[in-house]
């Protein structure tokens, strides 16, 4: 059977939403007002986890509920690029060139070669079984970040029915030269999570709304000299909807997920505008130089050009980076 699920070709431009909007000038020059959401593939169940994976030169990304994580090449093409997964969710590439992915239906971390080897990572804290990893980073240290939240034994599309054996929702550091795995904090839901440009300050979203709570919240933690977090502040609410995926960019702006598309966040917390889906986001990650946004929405994989001056979506003749 073909791991070819689209063939080479331009997008599909999105028509029937609105355009990007600035509250701040600032955001004229990174995403302009005539840059158009394009569609580079419709076909998913559940897109989650998009991220650029350099030894690949391609764009991955979990269709969770199908069970497969897709890859875009820049000539249009969709392919398989790992079949029948055990529900993976977030996925990240580590400074070894590696996709690391978080697996809900065996609540464990995994890793994908770009010679094709897969193997586990991280599967137990403390001798007892993780809850279900969701979201993972790769620290500017090497170190691999990631959250633990309970929707893998809540969500039966997305994991198997079960109980935690932790008994709480936490967030992780795993140091790969040593194999050691901290617990770094906990949150109602921990959800994505992303460093600031220098690493020392880490967000993590909590997306207890989702199940009865009131987070829809971006927490900035400080980073020690010891890796050790700090007592967080509240950096964002996010309305509507929740910060599930984010990224923070070189400028030290959050760009997170939310029911009403993606919402730009300036360092210090500031809303400077956000860029419209046609239904809620999930996740979003930058392409090469951070010249474009890829953003995943349900069955979608979206993508936006960014710059005062886009390449005016001329993907007919011009489709790769």
């Amino acid at each position: 059977m073909s791991d070819l699920l689209r063939h080479p070709g331009p997008p599909d431009l999105v028509s029937s939403v609105d355009p990007p909007h600035a509250f701040d000038p600032r955001l004229s020059e990174v995403v302009s007002q005539h840059a158009r959401l394009v569609s580079l593939y419709d076909e998913a169940t559940f897109s989650e986890g998009p991220t650029w994976w350099p030894a690949k030169g391609v764009l991955v990304w979990s269709d969770i509920e199908g069970r497969r994580v897709l890859g875009w090449h820049p000539d249009g093409c969709v392919r398989v690029v790992v079949d029948a997964t055990p529900f993976i969710n977030g996925n990240t590439v580590d400074h070894g060139g590696d996709l690391i992915h978080c697996e809900h239906g065996t609540r464990r971390l995994s890793r994908t070669t770009p010679e094709g080897r897969y193997e586990p990572v991280v599967e137990t804290y403390e001798g007892r079984r993780l809850n279900g990893p969701d979201d993972v980073v790769c620290a500017p240290d090497g170190a691999v970040w990631f959250t633990d939240p309970s929707y893998a034994l809540r969500l039966p599309k997305q994991g198997t029915l079960a109980e935690s054996e932790l008994g709480h929702h936490s967030v992780y550091r795993f140091e790969p030269a040593t194999g050691g795995l901290r617990r770094m904090a906990d949150l109602g839901e921990p959800n994505g999570l992303a460093f600031a440009p220098d690493g020392r300050t880490l967000y993590v979203s909590d997306t207890s709304r989702t199940h009865g709570g009131d987070g829809h919240t971006l927490y900035a933690f400080p980073v020690g000299d010891d890796h050790v977090l700090g007592e967080p502040r509240v950096f964002a609410q996010v309305e509507p909807g929740i910060p599930d995926g984010f990224r923070v960019d070189s400028r030290g702006w959050v760009w997170t997920s939310s029911g009403a598309g993606i919402q730009i966040f300036s360092a210090d917390g500031r809303p400077l505008g956000f860029i419209p889906t046609p239904q809620r986001a999930s996740n979003c990650c930058f392409g090469p130089g951070e010249r474009r946004l890829f953003i995943t929405s349900m069955q979608h994989l979206y993508a936006i050009d960014l710059g005062s001056d886009p390449l005016r979506n001329n993907y007919e003749s011009n489709i790769a980076f």
